[in-house]
């Protein structure tokens, strides 16, 4: 599994971006790098394709690059929102021109929830007013995405443990001893289911990329 660096804050998104535009070669390198997890969540929408994801991520990227070419601060608008337009728009061309996807797919899909439990598309974001950052948006699906892994991979007593512990569900957390004697087993015991179903949803998300 692919680990990305953060993504800029706005702060140092501006000071890159006029050194860019100055011509910095390492500023232009560094606006590319820090926005690679941008690539890998949308990326994500186009799993079934027939494609792996190391040839998306490619073409992803170069959708990135372009962005980071041609984007205008001066339209008020941040290079995340930008970018995720331009990484869409090249796999779909990708996509479209080898003829091997048969679904219109759009900035419409979702991505994500907000506060509310709302779905949030690309496009959601791009229209904003006041427009959540790109790490709020990536963390709130590797949420999702942990209880889909939650759901799937674990039996019903490590549920019951993990959920117990971690106040999963808007649940109450729990330590391990109150829980052992909930269940009516050992504290170790409860100890190694939590590390074993821990375990499963790690190896779950590496699976997954």
């Amino acid at each position: 599994m692919k680990t990305f660096p953060k993504p800029l804050s706005a702060g140092e998104e501006k000071e890159y971006l006029e050194r860019c535009k100055e011509g910095d070669q390492s500023a232009r390198d560094m606006l590319i790098e820090h926005n690679m997890r941008l690539v890998a969540h949308v990326v994500k929408k186009y799993q079934g394709s027939d494609y792996d994801m190391e040839d998306l991520l490619s073409v992803g990227t170069i959708g990135l690059i372009k962005a980071v070419n041609t984007f205008n601060a001066d339209k008020g608008s941040r290079l995340a929102t930008y970018a995720a337009r331009c990484v869409e728009n090249e796999i779909l061309m990708l996509l479209r021109a080898s003829k091997k996807f048969s679904k219109e797919v759009s900035l419409f899909e979702p991505i994500g929830v907000d506060k509310d439990g709302e779905t949030v598309s690309l496009v959601d974001v791009i229209e904003m007013d006041n427009k959540e950052t790109l790490d709020t948006m990536i963390l709130k699906q590797d949420v999702k995405e942990l209880y889909e892994a939650f759901e799937s991979c674990l039996t019903e007593t490590e549920k019951t443990v993990l959920g117990m512990r971690y106040g999963l569900y808007r649940g109450k957390e729990h330590t391990q001893r109150e829980i052992a004697g909930n269940l009516g087993i050992s504290r170790s015991y409860v100890s190694r289911i939590e590390k074993k179903a821990i375990e499963k949803i790690r190896a779950e998300f590496s699976r997954h990329g």
